[in-house]
């Protein structure tokens, strides 16, 4: 085993314990970013300017009746910007621009005394536009062939080979929705600037040092200039990765002209019409498998929605593609993809990261072609495992593949799933308006950033003269219990009491050049640089502690904050005392650790390599009941077994676990944005802007009965302590549930119905889906036309009837399509 993964004696990793600010939470104490205004002078307020048009070019702008509002102290427009007008790193999101891109894109802001004096000179802004026409959905982009970013394709085998050794194909299209991240903090920052010039932002981050490369850019500064603080987020599951950057830079830029104080928060309404959401996808597939059921040739084009900048979609995308296989073998695959340019918001990060979208294209397809398979689809999914010696389809060995089944034999024991499937016939022979259904479903997500680069992390560890301990690292905390983790990791290396280590805030001139805190990479890349740090002081001490017992240096263990020889139980050096006489000594109490992920290597040109350190795996299964009548459904039960390697805080994953499985619940079920798509003057509008019209999951959608397992004797190799990462993969256990829902609705209807789910599955869209099931809808009484996938043909291109009817303009407006049989056996499967 490796140093990085090898755990010495009673180590604090492992060890359940809650939150480390878990009692600040709850009690209301602890301070988030907002919350330091009360405790900062002569604050001024900044509020934005939104245009309510979904295109338009700015013809005027005056701010005069603004500034002639009381309380107005200034409105901050393009003129004052010292340095680069853009909030983004692909400079392509003016921070104050001269064509709005988006419904409620703000042009300026204004600053004031008080938050109502800002909000009423906001409002007293004239705004003169020129209305350009909007692309509002996918499909609209795709006909006008609006598109941005690259258009990556991932290949292996021989496409052409793989279909004509398949017996059956099928071929189908998929639409589905994105997600608002809902934090329960919106986006803030608080910005000063003290008597050298230096600028001091507080920012509600996922990315600090992006944060302050982006405010400085915008200042005309050099990032030695600008300080960014996170102190913790509430909630930001990706969206405060790249999103906080203009924000940040509005309130450091407001700073800098007034001199005063500049805090900037977005209420529920601005945060929801202002930043981003999970991309939403539109998916066409072509897919053949032999006659076992086994896949044999995939060949789909994934369309992401960007919105109306680049933002993160083009990572966003390659994830997707990567994940599309998920615990599948496809011998013979062509994967392509592209980022529609829509007028929305712009898109960005998401728990899971693409991984989700990418993995609901290959679950979805195996869930409808398995009744046409004649196969079960629990059955359909084991035979496509990876099994020992395969790679995925962009070239990675799938290390450690016996996992997949480990972990879904263990989900079939713990379930019960035989016996319960027989009561869940019996139950639905006996119920006509009731039925109920199970399903199981699998996760292989990749960890590790797609960019190499971001691969790195570093760490500050001090040391003071009465033995306490102080680390800094460069990940952020936002629930998660990253910190929480990190002072186990401390503890654990030093070998001392966890009551020892003390964490601080997360700052950029503490730990420079920092990855953002995403990827679910937080713990094994600033857990591996604090480990790096505290091996330096350990061997340090070890030093001066041998001279002290008359040993070795390598035969010094630190356990429990006492210094003995190996094998030695008498007494020792404490802890307190060795710190004390290293500082008589001048030994250095102070080391920062750095940590690189080894073994990874990426070609994005050709999308080749292996990106991912490892794959984390796990598998769900779920009941469910749902209401014929409605379509309103309730989660009977789900148990989980997830692989965490070994974990670094059991009760923490297990956390992270369940929220991730909700979170994947709501996106599939719930959680339906809604814009308005029509030709009025709201075009472009989010209908869906508040908590009363977007659903969230709640307590009443939590599993009646909810079994969460950390899979056993899994340690990883190569990773600090032998962990895995948590934070993405359980979320796409949820696949559980739609799945669940799909087996329910079949279950209304004739055997062997391959059932069109939509995604979200709202009780709403199950009903209809009921009511398809009921009349018993098969692909033999739909009229039906094979998609040609001889060249990855974009949807929108090409008339009907010649050849690539997926790709029919009016298929993609019309977002369903019939599915079933064809004579020559290949079935073609439409989208709810």
């Amino acid at each position: 085993m490796s140093a990085l993964s090898q755990r010495p004696e009673d180590p604090s990793v492992g060890v359940p314990m809650p939150h480390e600010s878990a009692a600040l939470h709850v009690t209301g104490a602890a301070l988030y970013t907002d919350d330091l205004v009360h405790r900062t002078k002569d604050v001024l307020h900044a509020y934005p300017v939104q245009v309510m048009c979904a295109h338009a070019r700015v013809s005027s702008l005056r701010t005069a009746p603004a500034l002639a509002v009381p309380g107005v102290v200034r409105v901050l427009t393009a003129e004052d910007v010292p340095g680069i007008n853009d909030a983004g790193v692909k400079h392509d999101e003016p921070l104050f621009p001269t064509e709005v891109m988006f419904y409620g894109h703000p042009v300026c802001w204004v600053l004031g005394e008080t938050l109502e004096a800002a909000r009423l000179g906001a409002a007293a802004v004239e705004v003169g536009i020129e209305p350009l026409p909007a692309l509002i959905t996918i499909a609209d982009a795709i006909e006008a062939g609006s598109f941005q970013g690259a258009q990556p394709q991932i290949r292996c085998g021989d496409i052409d080979t793989g279909f004509a050794e398949s017996v059956r194909i099928f071929s189908g299209e998929l639409e589905f929705s994105g997600q608002e991240h809902f934090y329960l903090e919106t986006h803030a920052a608080l910005a000063m600037v003290d008597e050298s010039g230096q600028v001091f932002v507080q920012s509600s981050t996922q990315h600090p040092s992006e944060t302050q490369e982006i405010v400085a850019h915008v200042l005309g500064l050099r990032s030695h200039e600008v300080t960014v603080q996170c102190l913790r987020m509430g909630g930001g599951f990706g969206g405060k990765e790249m999103q906080p950057h203009g924000f940040a830079a509005i309130a450091a830029l407001g700073a800098t002209l007034t001199g005063r104080p500049v805090r900037l928060r977005l209420n529920r309404t601005q945060d929801l019409t202002i930043s981003g959401k999970r991309h939403g996808f539109h998916a066409v597939w072509r897919a053949g498998f032999d006659a076992d059921g086994r896949l044999r040739a995939l060949d789909a084009t994934l369309t992401a929605d960007g919105g109306w900048s680049l933002d993160l979609s083009e990572p966003v995308l390659a994830r997707a593609l990567c994940h599309v296989d998920n615990l599948y073998w496809i011998p013979h695959a062509r994967i392509s993809g592209r980022i529609a340019k829509t007028h929305k918001t712009s898109n960005t990060a998401f728990r899971g990261f693409g991984g989700p979208q990418g993995m609901l294209v290959m679950e979805d397809l195996l869930g409808r072609c398995a009744p046409l398979l004649g196969l079960d689809p629990a059955e359909l999914r084991r035979r496509n495992f990876y099994s020992a010696g395969q790679c995925t389809p962009y070239g990675q060995l799938v290390r450690t593949p016996e996992r997949i089944e480990t972990v879904w034999q263990q989900v079939h024991e713990n379930a019960d799933l035989t016996s319960r499937r027989r009561e869940i016939e019996a139950f639905n022979a006996a119920h006509r308006h009731v039925k109920r259904g199970l399903a199981i479903t699998g996760v292989k997500f990749g960890i590790s950033f797609n960019l190499t680069a971001f691969n790195q992390g570093g760490a500050l560890v001090l040391i003071y003269k009465d033995g306490s301990v102080l680390i800094n690292h460069g990940g952020t905390e936002m629930g998660q219990g990253l910190h929480t983790k990190m002072l186990q990791v401390a503890a654990t290396t030093l070998g001392v009491p966890l009551d020892t280590v003390r964490l601080a805030p997360t700052r950029t001139d503490k730990v420079p050049n920092t990855s953002a805190t995403a990827a679910s990479s937080g713990a094994d890349l600033n857990g591996a640089a604090i480990k790096n740090a505290c091996e330096q002081l350990r061997e340090r001490l070890s030093q001066v502690a041998a001279t002290r017992l008359g040993c070795g240096a390598a035969d010094v263990r630190i356990v429990d904050g006492v210094a003995r020889p190996l094998g030695v139980s008498g007494d020792g050096v404490a802890w307190d005392d060795l710190v004390r006489s290293a500082y008589r000594q001048r030994v250095q109490l102070s080391a920062a650790g750095f940590y690189r992920t080894e073994g990874l290597h990426w070609d994005a040109a050709s999308m080749r390599g292996s990106p991912f350190k490892y794959f984390a795996y796990g598998a769900a299964a779920s009941e469910v009941e749902v209401n014929g009548f409605t379509g309103a459904y309730r989660i009977r039960r789900v148990d989980i077994v997830h692989d965490v390697g070994d974990s670094l805080s059991p009760l923490i994953d297990i956390g992270q676990i369940e929220g991730g499985f909700v979170q994947g619940t709501g996106w599939l079920t719930l959680e339906d944005l809604r814009w308005d798509t029509g030709d009025g003057p709201g075009r472009g509008r989010l209908l869906t802007q508040a908590a009363s019209t977007y659903k969230l999951p709640s307590f009443s959608e939590m599993p009646e009965e909810f079994n969460v397992e950390l899979l056993a004797d899994a340690t990883e190799e190569g990773a600090v302590y032998g962990s895995k990462a948590v934070g993405e993969p359980p979320l796409m256990l949820a696949f559980s549930v739609r799945e669940a829902l799909r087996a329910a609705v079949a279950a209304f209807g004739p055997a062997t119905v391959s059932i069109d789910l939509p995604s979200p599955a709202t009780p709403e869209a199950v009903y209809w889906a009921i009511e398809r099931s009921r009349r018993g809808i098969h692909a033999d009484e739909v009229a039906m036309q094979e998609v040609s996938f001889a060249d990855p043909v974009p949807v929108g291109v090409g008339p009907a009837g010649d050849g690539r009817g997926a790709a029919r303009p009016d298929i993609a407006r019309a977002g369903r399509r019939p599915m079933g049989e064809i004579p020559d056996g290949t079935g073609v499967l439409g989208h709810g």
